[in-house]
């Protein structure tokens, strides 16, 4: 007999080649992440080159931040149908061409196609590729190797920030694209570190098997044309009616939708839809917010790099945190805490009206923005779980696409209408811990209905009452498929074939 564990795919190996992928993916997360930001750099002279106004070259980055959850749905099924490693390569190819495109446009019409869309789906294809690669490789220490991944971010960012102004003052904003294209080519080869991982032994399938299966299937076929034959079928609504199926069914392939059934799921899904509209517009203006204060050009991009540093810490401490025994079992009630800390950051910012003020709260928003990125996408593997995080994360970004991209647009509004920063500070603080609160009340909820639910399951399994019922249910489908006669012979030996397969014998 075959051994017991032919057929079956090996657990995840947490560790060995894992750790070069998640190098890889600290690079890639790291540039899909950091880069909409550090173009906030550029932001104030390109404004002043177009004459536009603070909502108009806030889209830049809306339009790069949304393409990038928006096309996740697109970025999954490429991975489900080609793997991690080539998506991440042909990504980056587009991240490169985009900004290398965006050094000679002349309106600001054309830096959103170039920058937003081109360099902003390229982004996309290095994202999901690379959370979810990670979740392949690890289980036990797949928050560490989350929390080591994102942690790309922050790293970027405090090299992008003081990079992006050197390259200014020495190139334009058009030399320095075309630089940051060149540059944005390395994630090709952060996308070569993925290994694809897969089962070690394939089933072992007879000839006599793949006949007998390909002879029901020419059985099932020849009756299905006699009954299409038949005047009360038309041939013409069966094959509308299968092709719809095959539509539907290629598409769930993969996308899966009974997703939105998944309870857990749908608080997750609203909660993050509702943060987002606040997340991404405080990192966008900070720098136009210190250069509108007063103060100069690279001590407002400083701000940047000490949040990163700060970011850069807080978020492998937040996955060694959030894997603790006391911790991991309630992740759900960690993040949205988090959530909530940083939406009482971008509260409390008006009152730094000093540069150190700035200081002190790039500090804090770093450690919270740190905390929520650590554990954005762990904490939806945790309810999910890793078979279905792939479809979960292309419909969690294009839910999230739309409030991403109005979040920075909406605070340029408040910008121009009131002439002060803080009001867009406060919406965004708000939103947050408004947020975090719904996302914590909600979880609570969860937990309590999975508890319920898990001791009535028990309840059930004990009760000798429902055991027999169940046993004589079996017994008769036995006894009704006992009787259908040798012609469905095929169909009980090709499942019994599969709950073999399924069982690893």
């Amino acid at each position: 007999p075959a051994p017991a564990e032919a057929g079956r795919a090996p657990g995840p190996p947490d560790g060995g080649w894992g750790w070069v992928v998640v190098f890889g993916a600290f690079i890639s997360i790291g540039f899909a992440y950091a880069f909409p930001k550090g173009l906030a750099i550029f932001f104030k002279e390109i404004q002043d080159f177009f004459g536009t106004s603070y909502s108009e070259i806030a889209w830049v980055s809306s339009i790069m931040l949304a393409t990038t959850y928006g096309a996740g749905p697109i970025s999954s099924i490429l991975v489900n149908r080609y793997g991690s490693r080539p998506v991440v390569m042909f990504g980056g190819l587009l991240c490169g061409v985009g900004m290398i495109s965006a050094a000679f446009c002349t309106s600001i019409l054309q830096l959103y196609i170039c920058v937003g869309f081109i360099t902003g789906f390229g982004l996309a294809l290095n994202l999901q590729p690379s959370v979810i690669i990670i979740g392949k490789y690890f289980l036990k220490r797949r928050p560490i190797a989350n929390g080591l991944a994102m942690a790309g971010s922050p790293v970027m960012l405090c090299t992008l920030a003081p990079l992006n102004q050197y390259l200014f003052d020495n190139f334009g904003w058009r030399g320095s694209f075309l630089i940051l294209g060149a540059i944005l080519l390395n994630c090709c080869v952060a996308g070569a570190l993925f290994r694809p991982i897969g089962a070690a032994t394939a089933p072992v399938k007879t000839r006599e098997t793949e006949e007998g299966k390909d002879a029901l299937k020419g059985k099932i076929t020849e009756d299905a044309m006699k009954m299409s034959s038949s005047p009360n079928v038309p041939m013409e609504d069966k094959t509308e009616e299968e092709g719809e199926k095959d539509c539907f069914e290629k598409v769930n392939q993969y996308l899966d939708f009974s997703l939105f059934k998944h309870r857990g799921f749908l608080i997750y899904l609203i909660g993050n839809v509702l943060m987002f509209l606040g997340f991404f517009a405080p990192i966008v203006f900070l720098a136009p917010y210190a250069k509108h204060t007063g103060i100069d050009e690279y001590s407002a991009a400083f701000l940047l790099s000490i949040l990163a540093i700060v970011d850069m810490v807080a978020r492998p401490t937040t996955g060694i945190v959030a894997n603790s025994k006391w911790v991991r079992p309630r992740i759900q009630y960690f993040f949205s805490f988090a959530i909530a800390f940083n939406g009482a950051c971008h509260l409390l910012c008006p009152l730094a009206s000093s540069y150190t003020g700035l200081v002190v709260y790039s500090s804090f928003f770093g450690l919270a923005f740190g905390m929520v990125c650590a554990m954005l996408f762990e904490t939806l593997m945790d309810l999910v779980g890793a078979a279905r995080f792939t479809s979960a994360v292309g419909l969690v970004t294009i839910a999230e696409c739309c409030t991403i991209l109005l979040g920075p647009p909406i605070g340029g509004i408040l910008i121009d209408t009131f002439g002060d920063y803080k009001y867009m500070f406060i919406k965004c603080g708000a939103v947050m811990v408004l947020a975090g609160t719904f996302l914590f009340i909600m979880n609570y909820y969860n937990y309590h209905m999975l508890a319920k639910e898990e001791k009535e399951r028990k309840k059930k399994e004990e009760d000798p009452k429902y055991i027999r019922t169940e046993n004589e249910g079996r017994n008769n489908w036995n006894k009704d498929s006992a009787q259908d006669g040798p012609e469905l012979e095929p169909l009980r030996e090709e499942g019994e074939g599969v709950k073999k397969e399924m069982n690893g014998t």
